[in-house]
């Protein structure tokens, strides 16, 4: 099991959602754009209504609509992933995949919410692999543990 966690920087982030955005005949809006940017830099899993607080600070009167637009663009093309247990959004830390749609496993750190994207991860493929062989149809997998990062185990 390999973990992945992006030591690219937002701006090679962006650069490498660009060229994808390029590749697939997609249109990154300045909106768009913006709320990728916004969930790479912001080191932890950020939610909506955070993202829509910072649009606002520097757009003036953005309404919801508008945020979670931008975050269904960028879910669907596979360039952020959505924490469900925590109802967050982080970015990918697979952006050269190509098509989106790859479901990883996280680690997520509940004191200080690093989050651990996995690359790899044969427990992802177990499961999957088991629905399957119950006659289960997968529609999406959400695999998120909780628990406490190294640093925060030391503590």
């Amino acid at each position: 099991m390999v973990q992945v966690q992006s030591r690219l920087s937002p701006a090679e982030q962006l650069a490498q959602v660009e060229q994808a955005c390029e590749r697939r005949g997609l249109r990154l809006t300045p909106l768009r754009r913006r709320v990728f940017e916004l969930v790479a830099g912001h080191g932890t899993p950020v939610k909506a209504y955070e993202l829509l607080d910072l649009i606002r600070q520097e757009r003036g009167g953005a309404a919801p609509p508008t945020v979670y637009r931008a975050l269904d663009f960028l879910l669907e093309h596979g360039f952020i992933h959505k924490l469900e247990s925590i109802n967050a959004f982080v970015g990918c830390g697979h952006l050269h995949e190509d098509p989106p749609g790859h479901h990883p496993p996280f680690l997520i750190c509940d004191r200080c919410a690093q989050t651990v994207e996995l690359e790899g991860s044969r427990a992802a493929a177990a499961l999957a692999s088991e629905a399957r062989r119950l006659g289960f149809t997968p529609q999406t997998q959400t695999l998120e543990i909780h628990g406490l990062c190294a640093r925060c185990g030391r503590q």
